[in-house]
């Protein structure tokens, strides 16, 4: 899907229960969170931002999350994803896939094949994000929404 530049402010999301959220804020900082813990908790969190001021940009996952993973797991990193995309179009949210192939490519890093393990890419990414965001709170959770935030800022 061909994206435009979108005006206004980005949140980005990165679904994973252990992924997180980040977004600029109208006087330009940025801020992150982690993933909020219930469904709850993230309709609560969501709420916070404006429909007509803010455009989403979440992680398009797959159904594939890794080899030693079993059903039940990417049953529920489905079923997060697809709770939190319910949210944004129920709050009148815009939303925008990205599949992190297209986000992390534009980094111009290489891949997580480049990586003997998942922690080292996660780590690789995690320093990319506090380079373009020395400012912000950089966290495992939160790396991989901020990085999302760049791609949407710079479409």
């Amino acid at each position: 899907m061909d994206q435009q530049k979108q005006e206004g402010l980005f949140v980005a999301i990165d679904p994973g229960a252990s992924g997180g959220i980040a977004w600029r804020t109208a006087n330009g900082g940025v801020l992150t969170a982690k993933m909020p813990e219930t469904e709850g908790d993230v309709l609560l969190f969501m709420r916070g931002f404006n429909p007509i001021t803010y455009t989403c940009f979440m992680e398009e996952v797959g159904g594939y999350i890794g080899k030693a993973q079993p059903g039940s797991a990417m049953f529920t990193f489905g079923k997060n994803a697809g709770f939190l995309i319910g949210v944004i179009m129920a709050l009148g949210l815009r939303l925008e896939m990205v599949r992190p192939q297209i986000w992390q490519k534009r980094l111009g890093i290489g891949t997580s094949r480049t990586c003997a393990t998942k922690t080292e890419w996660k780590n690789k990414l995690k320093a990319v994000a506090q380079r373009k965001f020395p400012n912000a709170n950089v966290t495992l959770a939160t790396s991989d929404a901020l990085l999302i935030l760049d791609y949407a800022e710079n479409l």
